[in-house]
């Protein structure tokens, strides 16, 4: 992404400026709203000028994927405590998800093999996993209910703000939504409508956090259960 080309006015044009102006109205707008047009018009250069750069518009969204994988930041954690290190990769792969919503739709709709990609999204996390004491095979079934249970998640709470307490206006949001399961018709929805304090947390991170706890208790309960076993990623 170095390469760089003199444009109008003087400045330079490179990859990067049109990778992180592609992922700036994708985030803020939907993948639906990004062409060549719009990116080349938010950068004050003709369509013409990204084809230099890019051949297509399927190049700028590996391209973006590649951007966001290769960059995801997983928090440090003790190798020693495998439950501590599983947690860091689920609030890593939720945050990338948050910061870059459109890598939702993006992992959902393609498949990226470029190695700067897979260096940050894929080995590094692994690597963590096997260094904390996982067999190879219960690694690759971590890695897989972790990154597919944050996109799932992250995809369901981001039109349901409300799940969102550091939002300013979670609290009045919430309240709406009470409101809203409470005021059913209680004939037909007894069940939601006696619960209603509790319905508007579905889309709550302390929901995301229970999910990852349950599943962390299950994996350290197999590691105690048979942490150095031959067949350990056998399954019955």
């Amino acid at each position: 992404m170095a390469r760089t080309r003199a444009r109008k006015g003087g400045r330079t044009l490179s990859l990067d400026d049109i990778v992180q102006t592609a992922l700036r109205i994708a985030d803020g707008e939907g993948l639906d709203e990004l062409t060549i047009r719009r990116i080349a018009a938010e950068l004050g250069v003709g369509a013409m000028t990204l084809y230099g750069y890019v051949r297509s518009k399927e190049e700028i969204l590996d391209a973006m994927a590649d951007h966001v994988l290769g960059g995801i930041r997983i928090p440090e954690a003790d190798t020693a405590d495998p439950a501590a290190v599983l947690r860091a990769a689920a609030t890593g792969f939720l945050a990338m998800m948050r910061e870059h919503p459109s890598i939702v739709q993006l992992m959902t709709s393609r498949v990226t093999g470029s190695i700067h990609s897979m260096e940050g999204g894929m080995e590094g996390v692994i690597a963590r996993f096997l260094e904390a004491g996982l067999s190879p095979g219960l690694a690759v079934r971590c890695y897989s209910f972790l990154i597919t249970y944050a996109l799932g998640f992250a995809g369901y709470q981001r039109p349901r703000p409300w799940g969102r307490l550091d939002d300013p206006e979670s609290a009045e949001l919430r309240r709406q939504r009470k409101h809203f399961y409470a005021s059913l018709p209680a004939e037909k929805f007894p069940s939601v409508v006696a619960i209603a304090d509790d319905l508007v947390d579905l889309p709550a991170d302390s929901q995301f956090d229970f999910g990852v706890d349950c599943f962390i208790a299950t994996v350290v309960a197999e590691l105690r259960r048979s942490p150095n076993r031959p067949d350990a990623d056998r399954r019955p």
